[in-house]
Parts: structure tokens; C-alpha cells; sequence
């Protein structure tokens, strides 16, 4: 018995001995099965970050490819700002309305700054027990076991990569440490590759706006449109949510003024221009160079508790600019002559403007700004060359027609006494008398044409007024249609000539503030011994005119004259305003 009872042990032995090594053996072929396919999912994560070229996309792709590499719930890419901060968030796990929930997404304090400050691989199995973390704001997802590496693009940091909450409540092990190491390594070569990309393309793109803006310049198309095409191709570019054109206000008023803003938030930016937005671009102009805002309007305030983090940046409350957060703008320069200045925001909340977009944005400023002042010089060459034929034509005409006229007009007198017939010779004598008015009308536009530029003052009321709806184009939006008949800068004398001027700026500005028009007409008419000067629009209308100073400073500048003034609606809509004052015989 008692050896059957040894020979079924003997016999039992071996067969347990055999189960144990089949079942080590499947362990290990598992294990082995398993580092495969996560070799496999490993290369597959490279080679589809790899493929990607567009730099948003690539981030998305790193942080989706680390979660299911190492099987984590939640995952994250934070990129580094040049304040140490986090300029971006990207997360894989929460949706929509969880982040909403949330609030604002982390700036790069807590557990998520320690990788910041220390670059190096960070394993935790709690993310609460660690000496930086700072809690969890409400609504935020439990999370506990953690794992975070740097990206390294060369020998920058360019980010971290954060996954927690292993799933099966394991803790993530050194092979998920080792695995998304090297996911990092190859992140960090597909983020240089992006962004050698994306520099070309746009490089290539400030090449072809910068071509359009001075083609367009030199090619003689209107200043206002070539400005608008400036600004909208930066807002592009640098995919901007609001792009301003300022320039220097008029010697009378004191800063900058708005000429060109392009993006949802024009309008307003036109009306309020804000402070923010008005001091950087002060500051730009004086300084001569880039002056980068994180916030125009200066409200930007902190809100803790951003999950691993503690710590995020909210909107403060401030008043904004139209929403408006980060904000570069760059002076148009050309040696020590400021052309203005271009400001280009995002919203809030949006990332801000770096060294790489700067640069290329002054350059392009300073190019404008040189395109600019060689077409000036190209205008001023051709003003110079048209004055030079006014000049001969002056001389013709006084040469010419002039005395050949004076001579017609001396026979014609000197025929009056062998004329018998009393009604030949009052039809001689008023034939004399027209060859003096013409004479005289030959000698004012010979005045005319002689009347150089040498000075705003020293213009004559045709030039004034014409430069003066010119400067409203900015403040109206579009260039109002003016039309002059009479001898303006010769029958008006300097005093009536004086009150002319302010009574079409001022006339001029009420339609920019109050009318909301689309298009103004501005006649000037001198007949009848008398200057009329006639604005309408065909806007709102004035709801009482009588209660507004403007034009009752128009009205007493005509009753010092001996002339009035009528403000009327129209009946096609809008308002008409007639500005009439007699002129001196003589």
C-alpha cells in the first residue's frame, strides 16, 4: 500500500510541475504578446504624429496617441510660454460641457508647474500626497494616479505631457514612464518639423501680401484701399481677431486716430477706440518699436483651483477692448518719419503674440511704411511736373490769350466812333465789356494755377476745402463727393474764406457723429455775389436742431457775415445744410 500510495505521488508530481511551467511559459508568451503590440501601438503613435504637419493638429495627435498608449482616462499637452506659463492646454477625456464646467484652463501652477520648473519624468501614484498640489477646483474629474514627461524640441522645452487615472485603478508602471518617453522624443521632432512648416509657409505668405500692399501702392490705387489690404492681410497671416491701421491725430487734437480696422470687432474699436488699444499703439509710434499687451485693457486676474494645477488665469472682470486680450502692434517707420502705427488682438483668453510673429510683423510694417513713402515721392514728383504745366499754360494764356484779347477789345473801342447806328454801337460796347470779363475770369485762373502749395495757410479756399473732406474719409468710412463752381479762390476774400474752412470741418464731423450716413455731398458754389456751401447726407437726420451747439456756432459765424444758415430734412431722407453769406462788390 504504501507503495502505491508513493507511486501516485511520484506520478502526481511531475504532472503539477508540468501544469506550472505551461502556465509560466503562457505568462511570459502573454507578456511578450503584450510588449509587441505596444511596440507596434508605439510606432504606429510615431508614425502618425510623424505625418502631420500642421502644428495644432500635431499636438492633438501626441496627446490622443499618449493616452492609449499607456491606457490612461485623461491626458493633456501643455506648451510652455516665454513667461514659464502655460500658453496652451489641450486635453483628451473632457468634453465640452465638463470643461465648461470646469472653468478656466490652467496656466501652470501646482504638480503641472513642477514639471515646468523641473523637466524631468514625473511617476506618482496620488496625485493629492505630492508637497505642490493645490486641489482640484469643483466640477473637476477625481483623478489620482499621475504621469507626466517633458517635449523636448532640440534643447528647448517646448511642453509636458500629462496622463492620469490608469485605468483598472493601477498605477502607472517605469515601462509607461519608458513608453511615453520615447513618444515625447518623437513629438519633439514632429514639433520642429511643424514648425519649419508652418515659418515657410509664412514666410511665404508676408512675401505675397507684401508683393499686393507695394504692387498696389506703386501701381497709383487709392492709399485707404492699399491700407485696408496692410491690415487685412496681417489679421490673416497672424490669424488676428481685430487688425487697426492708427495714425497720427491732426495737429489741433492730441494722440492717435483709428484710419483702418478690419475684424468682427471694427466697429466698435472705431467708436470707442478704448484705452488700451490707444496707449499701445502711443507707445509703439514714440518708441519706434514692437510692444507686445497681454491683456489691452489691463484686467486680467487669476481664479484658482485648475485640477492637478491649482491655478488659471480668468478675465478679471476687466472692461476689455471689445473682448479684446493679447495685442502686438508695430510702428510704420521710414527713417525718422512715423507713418503710423498696426495693431493686430486677439480675443481674450486666445495666446499670445511671440518673438516668431513679431519680427515678421515689423517687417512687414517697415516695408509698407517704405512703399509708402516712395509712392508720396512718386505723387509729389507728379504734382511738381503738373504744377510745371500750369505754369506754361499760365504763360500762354497771359502771353497769349490774354493780350490778344486786350487787343480785340482796344479795336473794338476804337471802332465805337465810326459806329452812327446807336444800336451797333451799344452791342460794340457790350461786346467790350465781355471781353473784359473774360479777360478777368482768364486772369483769376491764371491765379489759380499759379496758387503753389507753400502751406496750409498759405493755400488758397479751393485747396483747403478739398483737403478737408479728405481728412473726414477716416471718420466717415468713405470719401464724400464734393463739387465747387465759381471763382472760389479769387472772389471770396480771406475773411469770409476763414469762416468757409471751420463751417465744412465742423459741418463735416456732426454727419461722422451723428448722421450714421453712407454717402455726403459737399457743394461749393460762388454766383451771385454770394458763397453757398452746402452739406447733405442721408443718414438719420437731427432730431432738433435747434438745441445743437455746433450749428449754432455755424449760424452765428453767417450772421456775422450778413448771411444765414437753414438746416433742413430731406425728402429722400437725411439732412441738408445750406451755409450762405453774401459777398463784397469789388
Amino acid at each position: 500500500m504504501v507503495a502505491d500510495t508513493g507511486s501516485e505521488n511520484g506520478q502526481r508530481l511531475p504532472g503539477l510541475r508540468l501544469d506550472e511551467l505551461l502556465e509560466e511559459l503562457q505568462l511570459r508568451i502573454d507578456a511578450m504578446r503584450g510588449t509587441r503590440d505596444r511596440v507596434h501601438g508605439l510606432l504606429e503613435a510615431v508614425l502618425a504624429v510623424g505625418r502631420e504637419l500642421d502644428l495644432p493638429q500635431v499636438l492633438r495627435r501626441v496627446v490622443e496617441a499618449a493616452t492609449v498608449l499607456v491606457d490612461a482616462e485623461y491626458g493633456a499637452l501643455g506648451v510652455i510660454g516665454p513667461d514659464e506659463r502655460l500658453s496652451a492646454f489641450l486635453t483628451v477625456g473632457v468634453d465640452a460641457e465638463q470643461a465648461a464646467a470646469i472653468g478656466p484652463l490652467p496656466s501652470g501652477h501646482g504638480i503641472l508647474g513642477e514639471l515646468i520648473r523641473h523637466p524631468e519624468p514625473l511617476r506618482l501614484p496620488d496625485l493629492a500626497a505630492h508637497p505642490a498640489s493645490h486641489g482640484f477646483p469643483a466640477n473637476h474629474p477625481p483623478m489620482r494616479s499621475f504621469l507626466g514627461v517633458p517635449i523636448r524640441v532640440r534643447d528647448e522645452v517646448f511642453g509636458n505631457l500629462y496622463l492620469t487615472e490608469k485605468r483598472g485603478g493601477q498605477d502607472f508602471d517605469a515601462e509607461d514612464e519608458s513608453v511615453l518617453a520615447t513618444l515625447a522624443v518623437a513629438a519633439g521632432v514632429a514639433i520642429e518639423n511643424a514648425r519649419l512648416y508652418e515659418e515657410s509657409r509664412n514666410r511665404q505668405r508676408w512675401l505675397e501680401a507684401n508683393a499686393e500692399v507695394v504692387g498696389s501702392l506703386l501701381s497709383g490705387a487709392e492709399e485707404r484701399e492699399v491700407l485696408e489690404l496692410l491690415v487685412a492681410h496681417a489679421r490673416r497671416i497672424l490669424d488676428a481677431d481685430l487688425g487697426v491701421l492708427c495714425v497720427p491725430a491732426p495737429e489741433e487734437e492730441a494722440g492717435v486716430r483709428i484710419s483702418v480696422a478690419d475684424g468682427p470687432g471694427a466697429a466698435e474699436a472705431r467708436r470707442a477706440a478704448g484705452r488700451g488699444l490707444a496707449a499701445a499703439v502711443g507707445r509703439a509710434m514714440a518708441e519706434g518699436g514692437p510692444v507686445v499687451e497681454a491683456d489691452l485693457d489691463g484686467g486680467e486676474g487669476t481664479a484658482e483651483g485648475d485640477g492637478a494645477d491649482g491655478g488659471g488665469t480668468g478675465d478679471g472682470g476687466g472692461t476689455g477692448v471689445a473682448g479684446l486680450g493679447p495685442a502686438l502692434a508695430v510702428p510704420m517707420r521710414t527713417g525718422e518719419h512715423a507713418w503710423g502705427a498696426l495693431l493686430l488682438a486677439r480675443a481674450r483668453g486666445r495666446a499670445k503674440f511671440g518673438a516668431d510673429e513679431t519680427e515678421p510683423l515689423l517687417a512687414f510694417a517697415g516695408q509698407a511704411a517704405l512703399a509708402m513713402e516712395l509712392a508720396e515721392r512718386r505723387r509729389s514728383a507728379e504734382q511738381v511736373a503738373l504744377l510745371e504745366d500750369r505754369d506754361r499754360i499760365a504763360r500762354d494764356l497771359h502771353d497769349l490769350a490774354i493780350q490778344r484779347l486786350f487787343a480785340t477789345g482796344m479795336t473794338l473801342q476804337s471802332a465805337v466812333r465810326f459806329v452812327a447806328h446807336p444800336q451797333a454801337e451799344e452791342r460794340l460796347l457790350r461786346a467790350v465789356d465781355d471781353l473784359d470779363e473774360t479777360i478777368r475770369i482768364i486772369r483769376s485762373t491764371i491765379f489759380g494755377l499759379r496758387a503753389h502749395e507753400t502751406g496750409p495757410g498759405a493755400r488758397g479756399l479751393r485747396a483747403r476745402l478739398t483737403r478737408i473732406v479728405e481728412e473726414t474719409v477716416p471718420s466717415l468710412g468713405f470719401r464724400p463727393s464734393l463739387r465747387m463752381e465759381g471763382l472760389v479762390d479769387t472772389d471770396v476774400p480771406g475773411e469770409v474764406a476763414e469762416h468757409a474752412v471751420p463751417v465744412l470741418r465742423e459741418a463735416l464731423s456732426n454727419v461722422a457723429r451723428h448722421a450714421r450716413a453712407g454717402a455726403v455731398e459737399v457743394a461749393v458754389v460762388v454766383r451771385d455775389r454770394a458763397l453757398t456751401l452746402t452739406v447733405a447726407d442721408n443718414g438719420v437726420g437731427l432730431s432738433d436742431p435747434g438745441h445743437h451747439g455746433g450749428l449754432r456756432n455755424l449760424a452765428e459765424r453767417a450772421e456775422r457775415l450778413g448771411g444765414a444758415l437753414t438746416v433742413e430734412r430731406r425728402e429722400t431722407g437725411g439732412t441738408r445744410l445750406r451755409w450762405r453769406v453774401p459777398l463784397p462788390v469789388g
